[in-house]
Parts: structure tokens; sequence; C-alpha cells
């Protein structure tokens, strides 16, 4: 990444962080994947139980693995023959790691989800929040945010899980109404009630999708 990129999202960054503390959330910039763990084991105390919904940019940033090397309660729900049973447990998980299908420069969060469990427990359960977002996902707006999360991360999922739905063959939203849908709940977070419950790690990365 050359020079003029990197101060872009540092500059972008800062927008973005600005406007989720007026939204009632906590931003910070990582200027690297290394940063980016750093950031967010801080921001959870040893001993705590933590899970996670399936998010490829926690998974990038090591997090899943300093977390089962360290001195934490991690719930891998890849661990469980019960799935649905590791993921009930997420609501009363101290912290829940998720990433973002998209924000907007003004700190609005937009996620799409296919069983819900991710989104849920975003609204509502656990007691900590932490996002890990790549600054790819940055979007101007809330319209293009969401056409962010349907034309290229749903699209991308369904791909990678080998989901039979219009979009894995065409690459873009067709607004199915496929059984194999991933395009079940939509989930646009603008304001957090509780203070210091979402934190948000903007990394200086491409992560996810």
């Amino acid at each position: 990444m050359n020079a003029n990129t990197f101060r872009r999202n540092e500059l972008l960054a800062q927008k973005v962080i600005k406007g989720l503390s007026s939204r009632n959330m906590s931003g910070y910039y990582a200027a690297s994947r290394e940063e980016a763990l750093a950031y967010a084991l801080s921001l959870i105390d040893e001993g705590s139980s933590v899970t996670m919904g399936g998010g490829e940019s926690v998974h990038q940033i090591g997090l899943p693995e300093a977390l089962k090397a360290g001195h934490y309660s991690f719930i891998d729900r890849d661990a469980y023959e019960d799935k649905r049973k590791a993921m009930l447990l997420a609501y009363d998980a101290d912290v829940f790691l998720s990433s973002a299908n998209a924000i907007t420069e003004d700190g609005i969060l937009v996620n799409i989800d296919g069983n819900a469990n991710r989104v849920s427990a975003i609204a509502q359960g656990p007691r900590k929040v932490v996002f890990v977002v790549g600054m790819n996902k940055v979007c101007k707006d809330f319209d293009s945010a969401l056409k962010r999360a349907r034309n290229v991360a749903a699209p991308i999922n369904v791909q990678r899980f080998g989901l039979n739905t219009p979009c894995a063959k065409t690459g873009s939203c067709m607004d199915c109404k496929s059984p194999d849908t991933i395009c079940c709940q939509f989930l646009l977070t603008r304001f957090s009630r509780h203070e210091g419950r979402i934190h948000v790690i903007l990394v200086n990365d491409d992560l996810g999708f």
C-alpha cells in the first residue's frame, strides 16, 4: 500500500470514528492487522467468555487463535456438534466478535444474515460487541453501504458456502426468494443505547468480503 492510500485511509477512518462517536459507539484505527489484534485484545478482559459469528475479518487478524492461547473462555461453535447450542450461548457472552458487511462514512453499520444468529447477537444479548472492519468496507452513505452488502458481500459468501442462489451465478443481487438465500435478515445499527457496548476497529487493510 502506497503512502497516499495509507494517509487517505487514516483520514477517512477518523471521519468514521467521529460518526461512530456521535452514535454512542467507539471507533479505533489500526494501521495494520497486528495493531488491530492488539486493539481487540485490549478490549477483552481476561477471563471473559467470548464468541463470534462467521466473521472472516476476525480470523484474518488472528483473534480466535490469540483467544484460544490466552486466558479466555472462547466459545468455538465449530467445536460443537449442536451448533444451535453454541449460537444460543452467544447471547449471554461477555464479548461477541463480528465484522460488518459495510459501514458508512458517518458510522452506520450494515449487516445481512441468513440464520440471524449474528445480527441478533449484535442487536441484543452480549455485553460487548467488537467489530473488526477493513477499510474496503467503508461506503459513502447508507444506500451505497446497502448495495455493497447485497452485491459484494452476499454473492461472495453464497459462492464460498456453495449455495444455490441466483447471485452465486450472476455475482450480483437478484432480490431472490431462493431457499438458499442468505439475505433473510437485514440489520442497520445507527445508534447504541448502551454506552461502551459497541466497539469498531477499522483496519488499514482489505479484510473479509
